[in-house]
Order: C-alpha cells, then sequence, then structure tokens
C-alpha cells in the first residue's frame, strides 16, 4: 500500500509540473525553438530556464508536504502529553528563536531505525524539522540538541531555497547544452544543404545526452551541498554550543551503521548525514563525518 501511495504522489506531482509549465509557456508566447532555419537559440534558452527553473521550485513549495508523506512524518504539537517529544518541540522552538526565524518551524517524527534528522520547506516560513525515531532511541539529549541546531542552521541559511536555484540553474544548461549539441551533430545542414540526420537520431543524441550531462550536473550539484553542510555544522554549533555539535557529528558516526542510504534517495540530501566512499564520494551530499568533526575542532581552536 505504501509504494502505491508514493507511486501515486510521484505521477501526481509530475502532472502538476507538467500541466503548470506547459501553461505558463503558453502564457509566455515561448515559441518553438527547432524552425526551419534552425535552431532559435533565444526560445530554446527561455524552454530550458522555464523547465528547469519551474520544476525545481515547484518541487520546493511541495517540499514539506512530500516529505510528510514521502517519510510518513507526524506533526507533534507543542502541548503533546508525551513529555519527550515536548522537550523535543520546546528544543526546536529554543534554538529557531535564537536563529531568529521569522515563524517556529513545524516538528515531526518519522519511524525508521536509522539515525537521522532533515529540514525542509519552502521557505523560512514554512519550514519543517523531523527526527528518525531511532535518533531520539539512541542519542543523548546533548547530541540531538546538536542535530536540531544543525537543521536549524539550514533554515536559517536559506539552504532550501539556495540548493533549489542550484539545482535548477543544472536542469536549464543540462537542456540546452543537450538540445544544442544534439542539433548539430543531427540535425544540422551539411554545406550542400542537406540534413545529416533525422529526428529521430536527434532525440536519441539529446537523450544520451542529458544523461551524461545530469551526471556531470548531479556532482556539482552536490559539491554545492557538502560545503552548506559545513556551513550548517558552524551555524549548529552557533546555536547549540560547539560541544554538542562536535558530540551530535560523533554520535552520527557511532551509529552510521543505522543510516540507510537506500531509503528515500530523493530526501538524502535534506538529511543530517549520509553514507559515501570511493568514487561515489562525488555524488555524496554530505562530507565524511572525519573531516566534519575535524573542521568543528580545528575552530575551536
Amino acid at each position: 500500500m505504501t509504494w502505491f501511495k508514493r507511486i501515486g504522489l510521484f505521477v501526481a506531482v509530475n502532472a502538476l509540473v507538467i500541466g503548470t509549465i506547459s501553461i505558463l509557456l503558453n502564457v509566455l508566447g515561448v515559441k518553438p525553438y527547432i524552425m526551419a532555419y534552425g535552431l532559435d537559440y533565444q526560445s530554446l534558452m527561455i524552454f530550458c530556464l522555464i523547465w528547469g527553473m519551474g520544476g525545481a521550485f515547484i518541487s520546493l513549495a511541495l517540499s514539506r508536504v512530500m516529505a510528510k508523506w514521502m517519510m510518513g512524518v507526524q506533526i507533534v504539537p507543542a502541548n503533546t502529553p508525551d513529555p519527550e517529544l515536548r522537550e523535543l518541540v520546546q528544543m526546536v522552538h529554543q534554538l529557531s528563536r535564537a536563529a531568529r526565524l521569522p515563524a517556529m518551524p513545524q516538528v515531526g517524527v518519522y519511524e525508521s531505525q536509522e539515525v537521522n534528522a532533515f529540514a525542509t520547506g519552502p521557505s523560512k516560513s514554512r519550514s519543517l524539522v523531523a527526527v528518525s525515531s531511532g535518533l531520539l532511541l539512541r542519542m543523548k539529549n546533548e547530541e540531538i540538541r546538536g542535530v536540531i541546531g544543525h537543521e536549524v542552521a539550514h533554515i536559517a541559511n536559506g539552504d532550501m531555497v539556495t540548493m533549489t536555484l542550484v539545482q535548477g540553474v543544472v536542469n536549464a544548461f543540462v537542456m540546452f547544452l543537450a538540445r544544442a549539441i544534439a542539433y548539430a551533430l543531427t540535425m544540422a545542414k551539411g554545406q550542400g544543404g542537406e540534413e545529416r540526420g533525422t529526428p529521430l537520431s536527434y532525440y536519441a543524441v539529446q537523450f544520451a545526452l542529458e544523461i551524461a550531462f545530469m551526471i556531470l550536473g548531479s556532482m556539482v550539484v552536490a559539491w554545492f551541498s557538502r560545503r552548506r553542510e559545513y556551513r550548517a555544522d558552524s551555524g549548529g554549533a552557533r546555536l547549540a554550543g560547539r560541544d554538542n555539535m562536535i558530540q551530535a557529528l560523533e554520535g552520527l558516526k557511532r551509529t552510521f551503521d543505522n543510516v540507510d542510504p537506500s531509503a528515500q534517495p530523493a530526501l538524502q540530501a535534506l538529511k543530517i548525514s549520509s553514507r559515501s566512499g570511493g568514487f561515489m564520494k562525488f555524488f555524496s551530499t554530505h562530507p565524511p563525518l572525519e573531516e566534519r568533526i575535524r573542521r568543528l575542532r580545528g575552530a575551536r581552536a
């Protein structure tokens, strides 16, 4: 049943993205970019920018709702009778006030044996901080405080919007380069005026190039995400205390076997830690925990 729900959500979101952007293209009067004389680069640029940025921002707008549905996050009310969860809410609110957020984030818990947490939401005023049940079970109060400080720092730094902008720009470049190069290789006319390829060959080459450029683009996005993680660690140290932030990262390292890197891969970039090694480190959204701990200890020295 859960898989049907996730598939339905995936189809619904993509239908919304396609419908919204198609309407936007018509409203803006964007013309087809393949003309009789060749490519209209201005129309192609606008087309790719709208599709690349539009898809990313629609996903951002729905990020809080999608996280709840995909992860099964249960929102914890401030007046919950559970003393442990009430303390969690109070901790999030206290650190959010220290970070001067314009509105308190929603606080949620999702059932998972992994020791992890994430923050998401379309803006600083509409955000969500969620922690796993495994984190509440296995971490000490000081470590949880460091984790929450890290997630609140993400919200205060506007990382959700920043990463959406980066992803949107990368998407637009991937689409533009793949189409322009594919056209030059397959559809551009030779010196005698004859076409060198067919529409089928054009789309085949475009598809292959998009895959290749998406892989390269993913490395760029992952690199930028790792930079934001270092900044969130520093912000978490300011909000929750440097010792608590270091203890939090050491706690994650100690319980790293309980991090499930295959669970909800679409949300891995939002979480506080992920597993990486070998060549895959270039695609990791998080730096190694050892390096993050070393930097924080070095900043204290």
